[in-house]
């Protein structure tokens, strides 16, 4: 599975914000930044004070000069202004993603990831930042569960920014991608806590089920480059392999087997990231796809009809139609590369 290294955004002297920059996504964002840029500000904004803390202890952080850390929350308009004050990037990457939680607390969902991601807009266009991206999910294509309703509410406010921002010429786009090896809540997170305790049955929801893959590396390089070839309004979903979820637990472990328990509520057998509908306005880079906005004011712009070519008519991009299966030994080999 290969980085998405071109091209690359340029951070050396800028001052950049990521939300929920204390999550699985945030803290490898920050760590390739500092790794890779010297950046002026990079402000860590997160609602959690013991994993600020955590973090501000790390070996890896501690002597940064560049890092900020403000406790705050999303829902807080305020709040998020003063935080990008003279902020040049916005990575929005704070959101409630686990879909039993979202669905026994709908309003709580909505409040973090819907009215939050008006609050990123507003801030934004107030703070005069140049550009945003907001981090999406394959749950928000053809959503069943509230959410994937809400990430693609937050999707469709990310692209109407555009519109919002008017003169100010804050531009918004939006990163879509599958699981997370090596994410805080994951299934591979799940599964990896019973095999330590000796359980070797793993629960499988239904043998059929497929999903997409990404390691926090791409999804951070992905992000950096986005960053740098965006110029408002798009979506941009990378080409990653995908798996059954049976071939995951053999990947975890040779000796491990499954039991069928059943769909859970909101839960999909396969997941999709680009649909029929939205494959009319996509284009095919390589190694991502761009979804375009169709909105009048769009123009497609000749870096992306030069480098990109239109999808065929009746396309879409689902775990179990992808060209791109890996099978039990490349999955653990990636699995002990992320170190889960």
């Amino acid at each position: 599975m290969r980085p998405f290294d071109e091209p690359r955004a340029e951070l050396d002297d800028t001052s950049i914000l990521v939300t929920g920059g204390t999550g699985s996504f945030g803290n490898a964002f920050i760590k390739a930044v500092i790794r890779e840029f010297r950046p002026s500000r990079l402000i860590v904004f997160s609602r959690d004070e013991l994993k600020q803390s955590e973090m501000q202890s790390d070996p890896l952080f501690c002597k940064e000069p560049s890092l900020r850390f403000f406790l705050g929350d999303v829902r807080d308009v305020n709040r998020l202004e003063s935080a990008m004050r003279d902020v040049d990037f916005v990575i929005h990457a704070a959101a409630l993603k686990q879909v039993p939680a979202a669905e026994y607390n709908p309003f709580e969902c909505i409040h973090t990831n819907v009215l939050g991601a008006q609050n990123i807009v507003q801030a934004a266009i107030r703070a005069k930042v140049k550009r945003v991206v907001a981090l999406s999910t394959d749950k928000a294509t053809n959503p069943i569960n509230l959410y994937g309703a809400s990430k693609l509410a937050a999707d469709k406010i990310f692209v109407a920014g555009n519109n919002m921002a008017g003169s100010v010429g804050v531009r918004f786009s939006v990163v879509r991608y599958g699981n997370v090896l090596g994410s805080r809540g994951s299934v591979v997170q799940i599964f990896r806590n019973m095999l330590a305790n000796g359980i070797r049955e793993m629960p499988i929801t239904d043998e059929r089920m497929t999903r997409f893959w990404i390691t926090l590396e791409q999804g951070v390089s992905l992000v950096l480059s986005s960053l740098a070839l965006m110029r408002g309004g798009e979506i941009f979903v990378p080409k990653i392999p995908s798996t059954k979820l049976t071939t995951l637990v053999k990947a975890m472990d040779a000796k491990a087997f499954h039991k069928v328990v059943g769909i859970r509520p909101g839960e999909k057998v396969h997941e999709v990231l680009i649909s029929e509908d939205d494959a009319r306005s996509t284009v095919d880079l390589g190694d991502r796809y761009i979804v375009q906005p169709t909105y009048p004011q769009w123009e497609k712009t000749r870096m992306i009809t030069d480098i990109g070519t239109p999808v065929p008519e009746g396309f879409n991009y689902s775990s179990n139609k992808n060209a791109e299966v890996i099978d039990a030994r490349t999955l653990r080999t990636l699995l002990q590369s992320a170190n889960v």
